[in-house]
């Protein structure tokens, strides 16, 4: 599945959770997705982004044993399912707001509990959460570098071409057409 409508999916799914294992399990499962998404940026996401998935997979890696859940120790994670990552900017997007959703609802499981060991997994996986969503801001923010320097690369290669073409060192057109031109230029 695409990485998008995984991120979207899990959304959902936090969204309809009922109680304490329903939140606990979307939390695995949210922080699994991250593993999963910081391994393919790492391994196949633009260069840029590369040292920061590492970071976020790692972070996945550990955090999503943080949390005792059924689905931990079987291993069934949804993020089994991802096949592909098309748009990294639209699936780090969605995938620090999944952050955020999953560290308000860990919060509301934490403040509610009377079990120390809950409370207390609840806030490991609040700290990975948080801190999964600093490295998918800080690639979104990679990424916003990265188009605002192609942006003045593409500004910069425009303000030498006119509406004719390249112009040479002494500010002329240069090429076919500047010839056609300059002898229309001469006729008049």
């Amino acid at each position: 599945m695409e990485a998008e409508r995984l991120v979207g999916v899990s959304r959902r799914a936090l969204a309809q959770s009922r109680g304490t294992p329903d939140i606990i399990a979307e939390a695995w499962q949210a922080q699994a997705l991250a593993q999963a998404i910081g391994s393919r940026l790492a391994a196949d996401g633009p260069k840029e982004l590369r040292g920061e998935a590492r970071g976020l997979s790692e972070i996945g890696g550990r955090s999503s044993g943080a949390l005792d859940h059924p689905a931990a120790r079987a291993g069934v994670a949804r993020a089994a399912q991802l096949s592909e990552l098309a748009e990294p900017r639209a699936t780090l997007t969605g995938l620090g707001a999944l952050l955020g959703e999953v560290g308000m609802a860990l919060v509301g499981v934490a403040c509610e509990t009377d079990e120390q060991g809950l409370y207390w997994q609840c806030m490991e996986a609040i700290d990975a959460a948080d801190e999964s969503m600093d490295r998918v801001h800080g690639m979104l923010r990679r990424l916003d570098e990265r188009d605002r320097e192609r942006q003045q690369d593409l500004e910069r290669g425009r303000g030498r071409d006119g509406p004719y073409g390249a112009y040479d060192a002494l500010g002329g057109p240069t090429g076919p057409t500047a010839t056609g031109r300059g002898r229309a230029r001469l006729r008049e």
